[in-house]
């Protein structure tokens, strides 16, 4: 019953925006370790047992910019069920993603991929792109792009994968 409800909800996402259930269902996400805007490491496997999106940005991008106080609202909102947001940032140079944080401060974690392995390991192709996976560390959704309103599907995927 579980597989239904979430083909049935991946068809209505894909058909109406730019999410689409993972291109190879039910794949491992791959692992990483990246640094943080903190100074410290995170490693993506230890976050298996929860929901986890995790958000490819730029500070050049505006839809990045535009998203990261409504995906803090997100992260807020379901931490305590078990959710966690990441926000992977992509440039070569941290300095001007590091003076946007300042600015818009997020109670995320914003790590830190210089050299795009991990965004290359997760196909991004363009900014933002989002990927979410659930709770044994599966890509279950991806999305690319951001406009007003996406932020309520991120929302039901993220209440759909938590309910498993």
């Amino acid at each position: 019953m579980k597989w239904l409800r979430m083909l049935l909800l991946g068809c209505v996402l894909s058909g109406i925006t730019g999410w689409s259930i993972a291109t190879v269902p039910d794949a491992e996400a791959p692992d990483f370790v990246l640094k943080s805007h903190s100074g410290e490491n995170l490693r993506l496997s230890e976050l298996k047992g929860q929901v986890v999106m995790i958000n490819f940005w730029a500070s050049w991008c505006g839809p990045c910019r535009q998203e990261m106080p409504l995906l803090d609202a997100l992260h807020r909102k379901y931490q305590k069920l078990g959710f966690t947001l990441l926000g992977v940032n992509v440039e070569k140079d941290t300095a001007a993603a590091r003076r946007f944080i300042s600015d818009v401060p997020v109670s995320f974690p914003v790590l830190f991929d210089q050299k795009n392995t991990v965004s290359r390991s997760f196909d991004v192709s363009g900014m933002p792109s989002t990927v979410v996976l659930d709770r044994d560390g599966r890509v279950r959704y991806q999305h690319a792009g951001y406009v007003p309103g996406d932020e309520t599907r991120y929302s039901e995927v993220v209440r759909e994968l938590l309910r498993q």
